[in-house]
């Protein structure tokens, strides 16, 4: 008896393809603003002196970008969702295998997921104490005056040292893994520019529609509002 052959991979084996819209503009506005504002803030801490000024201010960006993908992460379309492309252990050594679904191809793999979700956290660490820091010379965070002064001056040997050495480390391995991957012939950062990437029809797509870009404005002004009430007027 002839065995029938296997069904084929609808996203790997299928030769028709079209675009699908997987991030969506909220999304990728993110990724962007916040890839500037990273940027700056390494030159603005680096040049130090009247660049803190900037340097803090670019801080409270961050926090206000993260707070954003925080709640876009549950709201938000399809794929930018933690529910998307949140994966366990298993499923990340069962991809590492070779042995993933067709589903981690369409947003971020598991192994990508990792990454991205490590870069949140450090970001939000580094933001975290840089809030309470106090240098006893040009910098004193908004919060610091809420914590002990051993416990603003650990922070601040944190964000200038191994805080900022794995979130430059993040960074390098992030840039590492798109230029693997283009190498491999898959280009991510097109995607995150227009939105879309060539995938099999009938594969779900995120929303991104008017109403979805309202939504995102108004958790851009609650995380906006929520940042100025963390920091207060006064440091802004």
């Amino acid at each position: 008896m002839t065995t029938p052959p296997a069904a084929p991979d609808p996203v790997h084996a299928s030769a028709v393809r079209a675009p699908v819209r997987v991030w969506d503009l909220p999304t990728r506005l993110f990724h962007w603003l916040l890839v500037l504002a990273v940027v700056g803030l390494v030159v603005t801490g680096n040049l130090g002196g009247n660049w803190m000024t900037w340097h803090q201010r670019l801080g409270y960006g961050v926090l206000a970008l993260l707070l954003f993908r925080l709640l876009w992460g549950v709201v938000g379309g399809r794929w930018s969702r933690f529910a998307a492309f949140v994966r366990g252990p298993r499923a990340v050594w069962r991809y590492l295998r070779g042995q993933g679904t067709p589903a981690d191809e369409v947003g971020h793999t598991p192994l990508g997921a990792l990454s991205v979700l490590a870069m949140l956290v450090m970001l939000a660490v580094q933001v975290g104490t840089g809030l309470i820091s106090d240098d006893e010379i040009a910098f004193v965070g908004p919060l610091a005056h809420l914590v002990a002064s051993e416990t603003a001056y650990a922070a601040t040997a944190y964000h200038k040292g191994w805080g900022k050495a794995l979130v430059l480390t993040l960074i390098g391995l992030h840039i590492a893994a798109i230029a693997l991957y283009r190498w491999r012939g898959k280009a991510l950062v097109p995607a995150m520019v227009h939105g879309d990437k060539l995938l099999p029809p009938g594969t779900p797509a995120s929303a991104d529609g008017w109403p979805q870009r309202l939504l995102a404005l108004g958790v851009a002004a609650l995380s906006a509002a929520a940042t100025v009430a963390i920091v207060g007027w006064d440091a802004l």
